[in-house]
């Protein structure tokens, strides 16, 4: 279904993309099941692993187990969520997710388990969970226009931070009623109700004829094309450091509620239950917020007002003020979290959006695992006061470092597609591994106009780079002042014919700036040559 056939109505703004985007409505609830499976499932796997087992160790490493391979196999599910079709792709995480619940479900249920099994299959589902979040945040662009994207992202976060609430709940009713295995046996059943709603799903997707890109090549690209766009390192840098600091209230909030504020698992529930209102709270007046600040002032605003609230958080004497505090730092964490992700989803075309996605989400992982490794050894030292207001110091020390990294500060990039260029018309059959391919343009500029005409191939670089080229060298003739000789290199004829397809406004743009230095008649000299086999 495409979004140009749907027309917006006038509803509460951030409910529009619900109402007005029925796709985006559908796997909009599938995400919000598939979150809720996520926690009730956490919840179930920790509290199974007391019952077969004493060991700390082995109960802490259910985390693990959980989160380990979100961090380890983010680029290669982004990869393949950008060669294959999403649609398939994302069918296939769910059917995975669906057997491993199965597997879990049958397994308890026959006192089948170990704790060995129990981390196993922990990890395997983590594994599922890595594959699923790349291909779902690379669709989500494809379903809403882009000046909405913002408030779907947002009902996203909602999503999550609603079900970080009801999952606990839900598993805690289930197991103290009727017992952990039946938590596995519901996930089981929304996760295959899941796949059918994906299945129903008619998605419109490009078709290339070209054969597919090379995995190990997808990845090397996918990691080429953040180390070129500098907005992508700016928010990369930025979600590292805030999930850094941010994941000292989360981490140890389990200590708060316990030895700070001397309270039990209604403590905890109440102070997690806060931080999640508060980001609902936010998420359903994104649409007038983000009217009134922008982008990198949420992001900027929301840094300190989460180290202020966070530090109250442990300061006041009772939980009844740490409550409301934890409301502020729920709104301040959805404003920044919020504002990141936008901007990344902006920032990627939509051939390796997975790819770049996949990045965001490590960054935020690493930045979240490395935190709280930080803050609880803290803890462990001195308290979790301590441990907290460190944590507030260096967010409003990071916004000093970063200011030069902001989070909607570069050119905006125009990401539309376009091919103006003309295609090869080869002189034989070119196998489409064949390779590699270089490429050459020749330039004549006015000598006046060298200095600026480097600093456009400068950018240009970055640009067929991005596109997928191996290398890029500028070269200037020695006897004849400027002229120019740029040169750029595939690795197979496939990939370079690629580029037409990810040839952008942006792009177009810049070319006929460079045709504007050209100071000859006729057009800058193109020349495609195609690596030679030798026979020994």
């Amino acid at each position: 279904m495409s979004i140009n056939t749907l027309l917006p109505s006038k509803v509460p703004g951030w409910l529009a993309p619900l109402k007005s985007f029925p796709v985006f409505r559908a796997l909009w609830s599938t995400w919000l099941v598939a979150n809720v499976c996520m926690y009730t499932n956490d919840v179930a796997a920790a509290w199974m692993m007391t019952s077969l087992t004493t060991s700390a160790t082995l109960i802490a490493l259910v985390q693990t187990a959980a989160n380990l391979p979100v961090l380890l196999l983010g680029v290669p599910s982004g990869a393949l969520a950008d060669i294959l079709n999403r649609k398939h792709f994302l069918v296939f995480t769910q059917l995975w997710l669906a057997l491993n619940a199965t597997l879990l479900f049958f397994s308890s249920a026959f006192d089948l388990l170990n704790p060995t099994f129990l981390l196993i299959l922990t990890f395997i589902n983590g594994i599922g969970l890595a594959m699923r979040w790349p291909v779902y945040a690379a669709i989500v662009p494809d379903l809403v226009p882009r000046d909405s994207l913002h408030l779907a992202l947002g009902l996203n976060s909602i999503a999550m931070n609603a079900s970080r609430i009801l999952g606990p709940l839900i598993a805690g009713l289930i197991i103290a009623s009727i017992g952990t295995e039946f938590v596995f046996a519901l996930n089981m059943i929304l996760s295959l109700g899941m796949i059918w709603i994906v299945v129903r799903w008619k998605n419109e997707s490009y078709v290339s004829t070209l054969p597919g890109e090379r995995f190990f090549g997808a990845m090397r690209l996918g990691a080429q094309y953040i180390r070129q766009s500098k907005p992508m390192r700016s928010i990369l840098l930025r979600s590292f450091l805030f999930f850094m600091q941010s994941s000292s209230l989360l981490a140890l909030l389990p200590v708060i509620a316990k030895d700070h504020f001397h309270g039990n698992a209604n403590t905890f529930t109440l102070l997690l239950s806060c931080l999640g209102f508060g980001a609902i709270l936010v998420g359903s007046q994104l649409q007038t917020i983000r009217a009134r600040w922008n982008p990198n002032q949420l992001a900027t605003y929301g840094i300190i007002f989460l180290s202020l609230s966070s530090v109250g958080v442990v300061l006041v004497p009772n939980i009844w003020y740490a409550a409301p505090l934890m409301v502020m730092c729920g709104m301040s964490w959805f404003s920044v979290g919020n504002s990141l992700s936008t901007a990344s989803q902006l920032s990627l075309p939509n051939w390796i959006r997975a790819r770049g996605m996949s990045f965001y989400q490590m960054s935020l992982m690493g930045g979240s695992a490395l935190g709280a490794f930080v803050w609880g050894k803290i803890t462990t030292a001195h308290n979790v006061t301590v441990s907290i207001c460190l944590s507030a110091v260096f967010g409003l020390v990071m916004l000093v470092l970063i200011r030069k990294h902001p989070v909607n500060g570069h050119e905006v990039e125009d990401l539309t597609p376009v091919c103006p260029i003309e295609r090869p018309h080869p002189s034989r059959d070119i196998d489409p591994d064949e390779g590699p391919v270089m490429i050459s343009m020749e330039y004549h500029v006015n000598k006046g106009h060298v200095e600026q005409f480097k600093k456009l191939m400068a950018k240009t670089r970055r640009s067929r780079l991005k596109q997928g080229a191996l290398s890029w060298s500028l070269f200037e003739d020695a006897e004849h002042a400027g002229k120019f000789l740029e040169y750029f290199v595939f690795e197979t004829w496939a990939d370079y014919l690629r580029r037409f397809d990810r040839f952008t406004a942006d792009d177009l743009a810049m070319q006929e700036e460079r045709h504007r230095f050209h100071i000859d008649s006729s057009p800058p000299k193109l020349t495609r040559r195609i690596a030679s086999a030798l026979k020994s």
